[in-house]
């Protein structure tokens, strides 16, 4: 029954104590606090959720848990939801779960109901075959809770390995994740960072400086652009938490809910017969020279449209999703604009993190080749290059996704192999005319075989540009590997577009019978 004087409805007293109770736990950590919050640059953890998830989706779970320690006067505070806000809701329509840690409570520490409330929502997200999203801001461990805090770090961990390769997992950095914490999200498929308030570090710059002497600050130690461009922790940077939010709800748009789907199709709005006088432009080009693979991805891609991913780090290899006639395929593709393209560590580790995503999630894979070896130096084989470099191998021999393959200009030696050739089970393979498939490039191979003649050639230079363009014709043109079966077709480079549709459109059924074993051996 309404009340006569406001016309509201009248509210039992359970009800309003409710209500009163959920407010309370949607308060945070009281109106200083929040005030701090948004002082220092930053939304407040049920903000950022708004700000991501479609309009009046979310359904909050366990908003009302509290700690039940009781050390360290724990028992005589109220930690609003436990400093941590999950539930599950709509990003773009489709169905995520979510938690986003509360800074203003206890600095976003972990104590076990914290982290109950985080592992509840991921078991939640496994149960519905949905991606799980994690919005981090946490100072780290809850010392209070002593060995209890570190337990629920282990069981976030667990949890975090357990969904790998069957939900999609997103971490977004909005403030501090330092110690313990930082191990989740590095298990998670992509990390994004804001710049300047974003820092991930396993120990602070004052425990560095006392350890080892090195002096350094939050930014230079564990800022958005030392982990995405220096070490590749992170895949994404944003601007802002707003641009975060965007680059997450973009990145959704390629994936599927899980890995017993397929990312859905958007409506095709590009000619998929459309021919590119691009990248006959590219094709023409001199051996030497250089260019940004970006514009080949760009030509192929509908609408020209490419979602990079890890795009600071190790550029010498290009990483990302495309649309081809509406479906999503991820890219690999070699870069001549830096290290001439060639494979490092760095290069073969994000590409191998890359190929195994999209396999793990029925992604389609086009690789785009133009490299003319492993880069060579005492820094790379010292620091691993043999067995860090054979996990981009690994993952594509792995891989059994539909893999389609076309090499642009150089293939050669063991890097040929490993770019999805189809002596590694590519499945249709093409090559551009100015395509050179060889043991190693011409010039190297003409002085190694010629060596003797060419000491002896009363004009050694011109010999030499004879004996390579011998060398071109008869072992480093495509048609050779054609003659052999190991480039389906040599395509003019103007129609790689609708030939590469094409033979996805072939692949789409595709179906590859594991051997019956527990899992393989990557060398890590």
């Amino acid at each position: 029954m309404p009340d006569k004087k406001t016309k509201r409805p009248l509210i039992s007293s359970k009800t309003r104590r409710m209500l009163d109770k959920r407010a309370l736990a949607e308060a945070g950590g009281g109106p200083e606090r929040l005030a701090a919050q948004k002082a220092s640059g930053k939304m407040a953890a049920r903000e950022r959720i708004d700000m991501l998830v479609d309009d009046d989706s979310f359904e909050e779970v366990d908003a009302l848990v509290e700690t039940k320690s009781t050390d360290f006067g724990l028992d005589k505070k109220y930690l609003a939801a436990d400093g941590v806000v999950t539930g599950f809701a709509r990003i773009n329509g489709r169905l995520v779960c979510i938690y986003s840690q509360d800074f203003t409570v206890m600095g976003g520490s972990l104590g076990l109901a914290h982290a109950m409330k985080i592992c509840k929502v991921m078991d939640m997200a496994v149960t519905a075959g949905v991606p799980v999203i994690g919005l981090c801001d946490s100072g780290g461990a809850r010392i209070q809770e002593g060995v209890e805090s570190l337990g629920g770090y282990a069981e976030i961990f667990y949890r975090n390995v357990r969904a790998s390769g069957f939900v999609p997992q997103i971490s977004a950095i909005l403030g501090p994740c330092a110690g313990g914490a930082v191990y989740s999200p590095a298990l998670t498929d992509f990390i994004i960072m804001v710049d300047g308030t974003s820092h991930m570090f396993i120990t602070g710059p004052g425990v560095v400086k006392a350890a080892t002497g090195e002096t350094c600050d939050f930014e230079s130690l564990g800022g958005a652009d030392t982990h995405s461009r220096l070490s590749g922790v992170a895949q994404f940077v944003a601007g802002s938490e707003q641009d975060c939010f965007r680059q997450i709800r973009e990145l959704l748009d390629y994936l599927p809910q899980n890995c017993r789907e397929t990312a859905k199709p958007n409506m095709a709005g590009d000619d998929p017969l459309r021919e590119s006088a691009t990248l006959e432009r590219v094709s023409e080009l001199e051996a030497k020279k250089s260019y940004q693979v970006h514009a080949v991805v760009w030509e192929i891609a509908d609408g020209h449209q490419f979602f990079e991913v890890h795009k600071n780090f190790a550029r010498n290899i290009v990483c990302g999703f495309i649309r081809l006639d509406g479906e999503s395929v991820g890219v690999v593709a070699n870069n001549p604009q830096v290290l001439s393209g060639a494979l490092d560590i760095d290069a073969s580790e994000k590409g191998a993190r890359f190929i195994n995503f999209c396999d793990a999630f029925n992604i389609p894979l086009l690789t785009l080749v133009d490299v003319p070896g492993y880069w060579p130096g005492l820094e790379q084989e010292h620091g691993g290059i043999i067995r860090r470099g054979a996990k981009l191998l690994y993952a594509y021999c792995r891989a059994s996704v539909p893999l389609v393959t076309v090499v642009l200009r150089k293939a050669y030696g063991g890097a040929y192999d490993v770019m999805s050739s189809k002596h590694i089970r590519g499945d249709i393979n093409f090559a551009w005319p100015c395509a050179e498939i060889a043991v190693m490039g011409p010039q190297g191979a003409v002085n190694i075989l010629y060596k003797t003649e060419l000491a002896k050639a009363a004009d050694p230079e011109k010999r030499r540009a004879e004996l390579v363009r011998e060398y071109v014709a008869k072992f480093a043109s495509p048609f050779q590997a054609a003659k052999h079966g190991y480039i389906d077709e040599v395509i003019e480079a103007r129609k790689t577009r609708p030939k590469v549709i094409r033979a996805f459109r072939f692949l789409k059924g595709k179906k590859v019978e594991p051997l019956p074993k527990k899992h393989g051996n990557i060398p890590l």
